[in-house]
């Protein structure tokens, strides 16, 4: 009995798909070619080039994967760079730019469970290709389009080298070493058993503790995503350090799967969102080193981001959510910012892709110059903007699509005026549906377009409030 294959669809950054059974060899080696000869279509113009990189993270047979990607492209005339190690997906944007290749290929789940694998496509300019290159290779598919045969090049290269030299031209990095050798700076790092396993003590050239370093393909049975209920184990070590040393500045960093996401945790152990992280990077930037440029926040970002870039007289531009759109605004005008919810934070003055590492390096540079735990910093900027709340999100699996879509229609042909016995002021409807309500609060419902997944967010003035409104739309749904 055969079983019917899911269709090779890109969402918001790359084709995921369970191993063996959705993403395979054979999938693999068709989508690459079509994937390079669109990338020579769009950007080879432009770079004048021929070269293609291919990378990847710590997966299951991620390498043996990038091999045979990187075989099937080269058969299809292309050069190919192929990584001799794993690296941060970051590093392999960073590499396309700065060899002026067509693109990269990275084989990586992010932080998918540990069942996955996928493929994301990069462009020239270095970041990920906006959804008309991607509807592109779909179409291509969908024809059984098979691109001309040629004979290209492979070679290895060291993906790092270039990558930490880039980074570390743009942050004291002196500063941040002289801090944790005279002991001034504790640094904790949550690698998630993922592709930003060695990668601060490169780029710093000091030792920090890194947790979860060693390659688990299962990543321990969960996922490699910088949520709370994975991090016990940094929790708890940073809990025991600050107990028994009360002095001195600790920072506990997390990278996901492929390095492009970013949480942390202050000295008393509690965890740091990028929703909480954007503003001390903004005022950071902003003030102590000088840029300017845009803020541009997803919908479902924080309402303390526009009041600290209004401290500094920066513009703020909303997206909807997905790094891709933030990165087409990148390439369109000056940017000092762009972050999402989930831990995606990129800079105009760097390629226009999510970068964790390097958000890390201005953490630390931050904590360093200001002498202050981040959890203060994040304290003192919500004194100076007057701007006090909470924030969290859930996801809700629905019965079926088909409950899905009553939902949609319900929220079409009835629009909620009322939520949890607040009024509702505003409605933005750019991705999903943003309930503004009249004490200031919001409500973000969105759906996913793939499976029978509702997403909950919601920011208030405290997180009981935004608890009894998270409940009152997971009712409403359920009803």
């Amino acid at each position: 009995m055969s079983v019917a294959l899911h269709p090779i669809k890109f969402g918001t950054d790359g084709w995921r798909g369970l191993i063996a059974a959705d993403f395979t060899f054979d999938r693999l080696i068709t989508v690459a070619p079509i994937a390079a000869h669109v990338l020579a279509d769009v950007y080879g113009g432009t770079t004048n080039s021929r070269t293609i990189i291919v990378g990847y993270d710590r997966r299951f047979m991620a390498e043996d994967f990038a091999r045979a990607a990187a075989e099937a492209v080269q058969a299809a005339g292309f050069d190919v760079l192929l990584s001799e190690g794993y690296a941060p997906t970051p590093a392999f944007s960073w590499a396309a730019y700065q060899q002026k290749a067509i693109g990269a290929l990275v084989i990586t789940a992010s932080h998918n469970p540990g069942g996955y694998l996928g493929l994301k496509v990069k462009g020239g300019f270095g970041g990920s290709v906006p959804q008309e290159v991607t509807q592109q290779i779909e179409k291509l598919l969908s024809e059984t389009f098979t691109p001309p045969s040629g004979s290209g090049s492979l070679r290895l290269f060291d993906p790092w080298q270039s990558y930490c030299e880039g980074l570390q031209t743009k942050v004291d990095i002196a500063g941040i070493q002289e801090a944790i050798r005279n002991g001034k700076l504790t640094v904790f790092v949550d690698v998630m058993h993922g592709a930003a396993a060695s990668g601060l003590e490169r780029l710093l050239g000091v030792s920090v503790e890194e947790i979860n370093s060693d390659r688990d393909p299962l990543f321990e049975g969960g996922a490699p995503e910088p949520l709370p209920k994975y991090l016990g184990k940094l929790f708890e070590r940073i809990r025991s350090y600050s107990s028994s040393n009360e002095s001195g500045l600790v920072v506990g960093l997390v990278f996901d799967g492929d390095s492009d996401r970013i949480a942390a945790v202050d000295k008393q152990g509690n965890f740091l969102s990028s929703q909480l992280l954007i503003p001390i990077l903004t005022e950071h930037l902003a003030l102590r080193r000088g840029y300017k440029g845009e803020v541009i926040k997803t919908i479902s970002g924080s309402d303390l981001f526009p009041k600290v870039a209004a401290l500094y007289n920066l513009p703020v531009y909303e997206t909807p959510i997905g790094y891709k759109y933030i990165a087409d605004r990148m390439l369109e005008t000056q940017v000092l910012l762009g972050g999402e919810e989930s831990g995606g934070i990129g800079y105009g003055h760097h390629i226009p892709e999510r970068d964790a590492l390097l958000s890390a390096l201005y953490l630390l540079e931050t904590v360093v110059q200001t002498n202050s735990d981040l959890s203060e910093i994040y304290h003192r900027l919500q004194q100076e903007t007057g701007f006090f709340s909470a924030y969290d999100r859930i996801d809700l699996p629905l019965a079926s699509m088909e409950v899905r879509s009553r939902l949609v229609e319900q929220l079409q042909s009835q629009p909620l005026t009322e939520i949890a016995g607040r009024e509702v002021v505003d409605c933005l409807t750019i991705d999903g549906y943003k309930f503004r309500l009249a004490d200031g609060s919001w409500l973000l419902i969105r759906f996913s377009g793939t499976e029978p997944v509702l997403r909950l967010y919601c920011e208030a003035e405290n997180l009981e409030q935004v608890h009894q409104t998270l409940d009152w739309a997971r009712s409403w749904a359920e009803s």
